[in-house]
């Protein structure tokens, strides 16, 4: 699972800067390394939540 992860990312990525999402936020090529962005937050996050508990 860690490694599918990062490899969806990848992959999302590349579908949008060749077709952009749609999604809020989204909406235009260039916006591709939001997903990344809001990736490495996501796992900022859960750090800080595992040494936390």
């Amino acid at each position: 699972m860690t490694k599918i992860l990062p490899f969806a990312l990848i992959v999302m990525m590349i579908l949008h800067v060749i077709k952009p999402l749609g999604w809020p936020g989204l909406k235009k090529r260039g916006d591709f390394w939001k997903i990344a962005a809001g990736a490495i937050l996501a796992m900022f996050i859960v750090v800080l939540i595992g040494h936390a508990g």
